[in-house]
């Protein structure tokens, strides 16, 4: 992977920094950078509106953005691939856009990113459904049997399941294909937040056996400010968009407005065309890659960091102990010295950046009673050995001197 890291300008200044919070945001290679660029000094038109050739070149642009992202996850049709702001958008798009009544059950893990937490809270306050939680096992692993009892017990009211394919807390990987099965046995539908999946293993939609999939193109080496939400296309058509106007609708009068077929229901305003075009680029880069070769990179970079930090005083992981269990995702309990403080000694120590805090994973932290939080460490295919030792190094000195 060692050659890749020429691709990022970030990693070739002269004195680079160990960037290790991908679980955050990525690095951008050249060509996304380029993209962006291109579009704001070549062809900076308007998509899917005017015919001129700036935006006739943007409608064509963003069209086969859309169908390289659509074949990456494994879609049936690019017309099911919605171009949003970030993941949380896309779940917030589910679970508004859908019909409720008061009573029906929708599961979730307690390992959940607010994102896939706080938009189930806020309909059990304001529509009346009925927001459970499936508590894992002591070391965060996915417990089966918690989840079957969870579905039984709701008598035939279950009516979602929405679940992270890879925690951000710890990097757990749920067993998404068994969970999706369970789930439409029961009736429910099953929205899978894959934030921290899609950037780092293979993902099918189609294999997964799923029904919505949320991501964000910010952590697969795409701009800020992008995300995406697949869904069946039957599902997506029976969604309400919860942003209406522009190209929403397929025409309007003044009493009445005809929705226009996903997914231009779900991108009402003005596109964000240059990070389209650049989410484009991002996904082409991604798919020269053996995705399975990058977990396996994460996982073995994941190793030296585990091995250097076990140990250290008043240090506890969080998650399996064996760090295949974790993917790239060291995240610390640091009981001695302040997470904050510790981030910022290492950056200002030895240049490495990492995250401190709670993630977004607030109500995991609060049920525990760990309200500092934690310090993550997260690798991505373009990190190196010499930068987690680094890592790891420098978190010893840290403790052993402030702890």
């Amino acid at each position: 992977m060692k050659q890749r890291r020429d691709d990022f300008p970030t990693l070739l200044q002269e004195h680079a920094p160990a960037y290790l919070d991908n679980a955050c945001v990525t690095l951008k290679p050249q060509t996304v950078i380029d993209a962006i660029t291109e579009y704001y000094t070549q062809h900076p038109g308007c998509g899917g509106r005017s015919v001129h050739r700036y935006g006739t070149k943007v409608s064509r642009m963003v069209a086969s953005a859309r169908q390289t992202l659509s074949t990456f996850i494994g879609a049936h049709d690019p017309k099911e691939v919605v171009f949003t702001r970030n993941a949380t958008h896309s779940i917030n798009q589910i679970a508004h856009g859908m019909s409720w009544s008061p009573g029906d059950v929708v599961l979730t893990t307690d390992r959940e990113h607010n994102s896939n937490l706080v938009p189930w809270l806020q309909l059990e306050q304001e529509q009346g459904i009925d927001h459970r939680v499936v508590p894992s096992h002591e070391n965060n692993t996915f417990d089966m049997e918690a989840f079957e009892a969870a579905c039984a017990e709701a008598n035939g009211r279950l009516k979602m399941v929405a679940m992270s394919h890879v925690g951000n807390l710890d990097g757990v990987t749920l067993p998404i294909k068994d969970i999706a099965k369970v789930a439409h046995d029961h009736g429910a539908l099953v929205a899978v937040d894959g934030a921290q999946s899609t950037p780092h293993m293979n993902v099918d939609v189609q294999d997964l056996g799923i029904d919505f999939l949320s991501f964000s193109i910010h952590k697969m080496c795409g701009p800020s400010g992008m995300g995406g939400l697949w869904g069946r296309y039957e599902l997506l058509d029976q969604l309400r968009t919860i942003q209406s106007g522009g190209q929403t609708v397929s025409s309007s009068t003044y009493t009445d407005a005809m929705w226009a077929p996903p997914p231009g229901r779900f991108e009402g305003g003005l596109g964000n065309f240059s990070g389209m075009i650049a989410t484009g680029a991002a996904i082409e880069y991604l798919a020269q890659l053996d995705m399975d070769a990058v977990h396996e990179h994460e996982v073995k970079l994941n190793r030296i960091m585990t091995a250097g930090v076990k140990d250290l005083p008043g240090v506890e992981i969080i998650g399996p102990k064996d760090p295949a269990g974790r993917g790239g995702i060291c995240s610390l309990l640091m009981h001695s010295v302040p997470a904050h403080d510790a981030a910022l000694l290492l950056d200002e120590a030895a240049g490495v950046m990492v995250r401190s805090g709670q993630h977004c994973v607030h109500s995991w932290f609060e049920n525990k009673g760990y309200t500092e939080g934690s310090l993550r460490a997260s690798a991505y295919f373009y990190n190196t050995e010499e930068e987690v030792k680094l890592f790891a190094d420098t978190l010893d000195e840290i403790v052993h001197t402030m702890g």
